[in-house]
């Protein structure tokens, strides 16, 4: 039958590529590469097993307890209990229900609308985005900042550079570097595997072909971090194998070099720069009798004097680019390294010309150095929140456990609200916050959580009602990025498993239910909105001298692509070339490496210049118990947690459970072999995992990536808290700074040990026990 033959063509985008899909008798077989990516990621290929496997979620759930005994702290059952099958109307009569409940007893603010987390690439079908326009539609709720991918930049550089995102996003692109750049100084690696993803959608990878065409054209890299592989064997990187978290510290000895050597472009740090003079004193060791030289620098890094005070001549040398991995914000003080590495560029008196200066972020993602230029897509518009309260986002557990305490951020003492109801759509907090054990007590206090999910992930356990969303490739959508020139069509490639709803369905159910329909969906269907979606867009485009076509033409073709930039990218070229027109949002209209704004909040952590601080955890301290420091770093078979069950993820596994990289010296000082399941742990918990004996990581260093599925082990066993090789359970849960209250998952020293103890199955990629609902009918 015509039915039964392979269906090509139907386009398909997420934050990891844009890929065709094969479908056969209404069920999606393979997904294939855009033929416009040269380098399409694998990860899509791992959804395709599970749209319809034994994880999927198919009917809405309420926990069983909840449901019995109704609203209320679970004591320990969440993550633990059973769920019970309900209808639509029975789930959406509850969920209304509840939250009309919190809202007359306790108020708006009691609601901690908590979607964090990059969801899907849809412009509408944006988790985040519907859930904030819903809970604004009834009232409000309680809001984070930041994100967990490098909040303490989020906040510092608009002091330093006068904002975040176009420093971000305006790297010096790729082609620049091959041409200009002698030496790119990488802390923190360029990790291509990072690069496989844009926030919204990707339509060309380029990172790896920027990379490697770069060092094809003579470009010299130097990879400064604790793992050889976060630079392509390919580009030749010389590798210095510094400790984790001691950036600031070989910055420091840099700058001082620098300085002493006579180095420094004086001329630039006038022009350009204000407050050299009030970090100068630091710097030299005149404020605090301790100058950070190059011998300083050593004992705290690993390396040696002489092998730092030589790249420091080398830099001053070359046309050089520093380059800044978003994970050095994670840290301990993650406020400084980014500060320290503007010193030094600014030392260098480079930023601003073709290949030399910094960049923030080379490979976190795709964009990060294209030669793109992205087209201003609409979004879905998320209303006004009348809830002024708020918390950094890392700090939920505290907010859940320590109601009406103060919080220091950003020079502001705010108090956590007490939350009685957390609804939560888009992301997963049991993958990207720390120390899971204390999320998951945590997690216990309020009244009810409200989940929607498409799969029994650690988030869905651990809520009171599940309702099952459909994914991406289950509705329509547009992929759109500010970061990537391709605007997607994403057409439907079939019908939702089960009963699943998009969220604009659910929400558009409970807005009826709550009297605010009309507010919620303004009487439009998805056509409607994608139509008035794509309307705005082609009008902001066209602002910008962008041609988009007709709504209907665009989806027949299923794709558009903007075409490049005539100018090359360069970072601050316009600021370097005319500061008098164009200054930079600071105070003074300049770099500021002091800034008098810091100076003044009085965190003796964040002076106002950079600025070491020993880090709580660090490798460099290794006396005690633990003695290890444990990096976490991004996973390169699947975005964060997601798709953690697809193929693509699972095969990477060993045994079953996640591979951590041990250095040899390391492993035999344990007696640990190559393939040993071991155990991982810290004073926050410990997990189980399989051991890999590498000399790609430095000797005192373990390297264990995040995104495996939580999987805490049955109540009763009191030396694991996950057998599946989850590191945030190891991690601590401590804000980077008074400043930004980052999270600092790097900075983390653990043991590691050969497990001899009774080997539990992983039940990571088992579903809870499910009950149909008891009839309650005649």
């Amino acid at each position: 039958m015509n039915s039964a033959r392979p269906v090509k063509g139907t386009l398909t985008s997420s934050h990891w590529g844009t890929y065709r899909v094969h479908s056969r008798n209404g069920a999606v077989t393979a997904l294939e590469g855009f033929e416009l990516d040269p380098d399409p990621s694998p990860i899509g290929q791992g959804i395709v097993d599970v749209l319809e496997g034994p994880l999927r979620i198919t009917r809405p759930m309420v926990r069983k307890g909840w449901l019995e005994h109704g609203p209320g702290r679970a004591d320990g059952l969440r993550g633990r209990d059973e769920f019970v099958e309900v209808s639509w109307p029975r789930a959406i009569e509850l969920v209304s229900g509840e939250l009309d409940r919190v809202r007359s007893q306790y108020g708006n603010e009691a609601i901690y609308g908590g979607s964090y987390g990059w969801s899907s690439a849809g412009r509408f079908h944006h988790a985040q985005s519907q859930l904030k326009r819903f809970l604004n539609t009834i009232g409000g709720f309680t809001y984070s900042v930041n994100t967990y991918s490098y909040a303490a930049a989020e906040v510092t550089l608009p002091y330093v550079l006068g904002d975040f995102y176009s420093m971000v996003n305006g790297a010096t692109s790729w082609d620049v570097l091959k041409e200009h750049c002698e030496l790119f100084v990488a802390f923190g690696g360029v990790p291509v595997r990072n690069g496989q993803v844009t926030n919204g959608g990707v339509g060309r990878h380029v990172q790896k072909q920027g990379v490697l065409e770069a060092a094809g054209n003579g470009l010299q890299f130097v990879n400064v971090g604790p793992l050889r592989s976060d630079v392509l064997e390919e580009a030749g990187a010389q590798w210095y194998p510094i400790y984790p978290g001691s950036d600031v510290a070989l910055l420091l000895g840099i700058a001082h070099t620098l300085h002493e050597e006579g180095l420094a472009d004086q001329a630039f740090l006038a022009r350009y720069t204000t407050g050299f003079d009030r970090f100068l004193p630091y710097l030299l060791g005149a404020s605090d009798g301790e100058p950070k030289s190059a011998d300083w620098a050593a004992a705290r890094t690993g390396l040696s004097a002489d092998s730092i005070r030589e790249l420091s001549r080398e830099m001053a040398r070359k046309r050089t680019m520093i380059s800044v991995s978003w994970s050095l914000t994670r840290q301990d003080n993650g406020e400084q390294p980014y500060w320290a590495a503007i010193a030094v560029a600014a030392m260098l008196g480079q930023l601003g010309t073709p290949g030399g200066g910094i960049g923030f972020g080379y490979s976190a993602m795709n964009a990060i150095g294209a030669n793109y230029r992205g087209i201003p897509g609409a979004s879905l518009p998320q209303g006004n929140n009348p809830v002024k309260r708020f918390i950094p986002v890392a700090r939920i557990a505290d907010m859940l456990l320590k109601p009406g305490e103060t919080f220091e951020y950003n020079g502001l003492t705010e108090t956590y609200p007490e939350i009685r109801l957390v609804y939560w759509a888009g992301g997963n907090p049991f993958h990207h916050h720390q120390d899971l054990d204390r999320l998951r007590r945590a997690w216990q206090k309020p009244d009810t959580v409200i989940v929607h999910e498409w799969c029994w992930n650690a988030q869905a356990k651990h809520a009171d009602i599940v309702l099952p969303a459909a994914t991406s490739l289950e509705r329509n959508d547009i992929a759109s990025s500010s970061r990537d020139p391709f605007l997607i069509f994403m057409e439907k490639a079939r019908e939702p498993v089960g009963e699943s709803l998009t969220d604009y369905e659910i929400f558009g159910r409970l807005a009826s239910a709550l009297g605010v329909q009309e507010a919620f969906t303004k009487n439009r269907d998805e056509s409607g909105w994608l139509q008035a979606l794509y309307d705005e867009t082609r009008e902001k485009a066209k602002a910008s001298n962008i041609d988009l076509p007709a709504f209907t033409e665009f989806v027949a073709r299923g794709w558009f692509e903007n075409s490049a930039p005539e100018e090359p990218q360069i970072l601050l070229k316009r600021f370097r070339d005319d500061p008098a027109r164009y200054p930079l949002k600071t105070p003074s209209g300049k770099i500021e490496l002091y800034s008098e704004q810091v100076a003044a909040f009085g965190y003796e952590e964040c002076p106002g210049f950079p600025f070491w601080n020993e880090p709580t955890e660090w490798a460099g301290r290794t006396a005690g118990e633990y003695r290890l420091h444990l990096i976490s770093n991004q996973p390169k078979n699947k975005l964060h947690s997601q798709l953690d069950h697809g193929a693509h993820s699972r095969e990477l596994k060993i045994n079953g459970r996640e591979p951590v990289l041990i250095h040899p010296q390391d492993a035999e000082e344990r007696a640990i072999n190559d393939g040993s399941l071991v155990r991982l742990f810290s004073p926050r918990g410990a997990c189980l995992c399989t051991a890999v004996i590498s000399d790609e990581v430095r000797p005192g260093v373990l390297q264990l990536s995040t995104g495996a599925w939580y999987d805490p082990p049955a109540e009763g066993v009191a030396d694991l808290s996950c057998l599946h090789g989850n590191p945030n359970v190891l991690t601590r849960d401590e804000g980077t700074s008074r400043l930004a209250q980052g999270p600092s998952a790097m900075s983390c020293l653990v043991d590691i040990e050969v497990y001899n103890g009774p080997v539990m199955p992983v039940r990571a990629f088992v579903p809870p026990v499910v009950r149909e609902e008891a009839d309650t009918s005649g």
